[in-house]
């Protein structure tokens, strides 16, 4: 059960290497760098995991691989896909290898209410009692669920027991969800986490979001669940530049991996082609961003050891 899951479930890249071969490798050394930075779980295959670039053997090879490099830590695999057909396919072959749950998002061109209850109720016809989270990222998909569309898709399929809330403005949506009095749901909130304190304080249970620094989202979450939201907010503000950075969308994310890279989680920094790749002036700014962000962990530490 996923409804009362609360922390980090970061969100995977999916490592390449430099000839777009996928890095098995690599998904072992990032599993255990996330864990060892403080992730409560892992979301793979996500829209920022590039799960678009790969085919359906390599998607299943990815999230097995990360699964059993968890140890039993819950991993959640993102299915979307507009083939029904191929979305059930992966779902109950990635819940037979062992993962907590799958996420799904509307297919593309679902425009009514009536369409989008239609959608979900053949999906859960075809994958039973999967436990569910449910993408709310309109940005991506085009289809804009309102907040009483989601409370009766939560009330009409027990399966969806999270919402990944990633529509803006978003503090003012988990309010209006958490307001409502029926079955209560987790609410993990993405867009990069640019929002998380914010987000917390209106009731969300942790990010489920993608960042460089994962230390930095679990100590956030960490102060503000045992009530020190100022402290928090502190922690969050040292690293905003830099999770500002790599939220350019897919550009942001070859940033992202650039930095998992230096940081030895990954082998290499590489992005599936069709993607971005850095330039030289690139590089030169994440220098920046880096060298600053570790000169004002410096002063942190250094007026701690003066106190």
């Amino acid at each position: 059960m996923l409804d009362h899951i609360r922390g980090v479930y970061i969100i995977a890249q999916t490592p390449f290497g430099e000839d777009g071969a996928i890095d098995l490798d690599s998904v072992d050394t990032l599993t255990d760098f996330y864990f060892r930075h403080g992730a409560n779980g892992l979301t793979v295959l996500g829209v920022s995991g590039e799960s678009g670039k790969l085919g359906a053997e390599e998607a299943l090879s990815v999230a097995g691989r990360f699964i059993q490099r968890a140890q039993g830590h819950p991993v959640i695999v993102g299915v979307s896909n507009p083939s029904l057909a191929a979305l059930a396919e992966l779902a109950g072959k990635v819940m037979d290898r062992g993962a907590a749950g799958v996420m799904i998002a509307p297919p593309g061109g679902t425009r009514t209410e009536e369409e989008l209850f239609g959608y979900f109720d053949a999906v859960f016809r075809k994958i039973g009692d999967v436990p569910t989270v449910l993408q709310d990222f309109p940005f991506s998909t085009g289809v804009w669920m309102s907040v009483p569309s989601i409370l009766r898709l939560i009330e009409a399929f027990p399966q969806i027991q999270v919402v990944k809330a990633e529509d803006i403005p978003s503090p003012a949506k988990i309010s209006r969800l958490r307001a409502s009095q029926g079955r209560r749901v987790a609410i993990l909130t993405g867009n990069n986490a640019l929002y998380l304190p914010t987000e917390m304080d209106h009731g969300a249970d942790g990010p489920m979001a993608g960042f460089s620094h994962p230390e930095m989202l679990s100590e956030v979450y960490r102060l503000h669940a045992s009530g020190q939201r100022d402290a928090a907010r502190d922690v969050f503000d040292r690293y905003l530049p830099l999770l500002n950075y790599e939220g350019q969308g897919f550009w942001g994310v070859a940033a992202r991996k650039e930095v998992l890279r230096r940081r030895g989680a990954i082998r290499s920094a590489a992005m599936r082609q069709p993607g971005p790749r850095l330039t030289p002036e690139d590089i030169g700014d994440i220098d920046l961003l880096l060298q600053r962000l570790g000169c004002s962990l410096a002063e942190v530490g250094k007026r701690a050891t003066a106190a």
